[in-house]
């Protein structure tokens, strides 16, 4: 292990915050050259869904910030290997090459993500729920969300979430501030999370109801096309009844 990087806090059901040290590296937490594995169909989607949303939020404001997906985030110089590699991304400003494969936070440019995010898998439970808010917490990220929607996980104490937030406080400490069914806000975004699809995905909305959810490319350009056609059919309507 290594020496500790600062606090983490996290909720008990029913009793009090529990605060440990985070260390800032384990020789468990080394990438190897797979570290990126296959994963099923419903994995990808969900993952895909959130980074389109990330993407085309990030084009419609004009932000210098990059989203993606499976991008190896590196905090540690003395061990450049230790590593973890979120499932969805989100950094501002964007790091000054496009075609980057690794984020070493040391590298000038280079920066923690504001927002990581996990879909847990089958596969993925046990690093997700043991050990992702721990690397997440050495990394730098200002806040992790972890998304559970089929119960693979359980905590330290059993528990399984279907939506877990962290978030870094201005003291340092990580923080897990909602763990449950959702929806939560994402301080990060000024938004909020909701679940959706029945329970298979994760969005971003403006509001708590999900109402006004932001949209992926596709559909605010599949929207805007049928506004200007409901217009269209309005103003040919206006124009028969003369």
């Amino acid at each position: 292990m290594g020496a500790s990087v600062g606090n983490m806090v996290t909720r008990v059901p029913g009793g009090v915050d529990v605060v440990f040290e985070a260390p800032r590296w384990s020789e468990r937490w080394v990438l190897g050259d797979d570290a990126t594995m296959p994963e099923t169909d419903a994995h990808l989607l969900t993952t895909k869904l959130l980074m389109d949303v990330l993407v085309a939020w990030i084009a419609r404001t004009g932000r210098d910030a990059k989203a993606g997906s499976n991008l190896a985030l590196r905090w540690d110089r003395e061990h450049p290997k230790v590593g973890v590699d979120p499932d969805v991304y989100l950094v501002e400003p964007a790091p000054p090459d496009a075609e980057l494969t690794s984020l070493r936070t040391w590298a000038e440019g280079h920066h923690a993500p504001r927002v990581a995010a996990e879909v847990v898998s089958r596969r993925t439970a046990r690093k997700d729920y043991a050990e992702g808010p721990a690397k997440y917490a050495a990394s730098g990220v200002r806040e992790l969300w972890i998304f559970d929607p089929k119960g693979h996980g359980r905590g330290a104490t059993g528990e399984s979430w279907v939506l877990q937030v962290w978030r870094r406080t201005k003291a340092g400490a990580f923080r897990q501030e909602h763990a449950g069914e959702g929806p939560a806000y994402s301080d990060e975004l000024g938004a909020w999370l909701v679940v959706t699809d029945e329970g298979t995905r994760l969005r971003v909305a403006d509001d708590e109801a999900g109402e006004r959810l932001w949209p992926t490319e596709a559909e605010a350009e599949r929207a805007a096309r049928e506004a200007a056609e409901a217009e269209l059919a309005r103003l040919r309507a206006l124009l028969g009844s003369r």
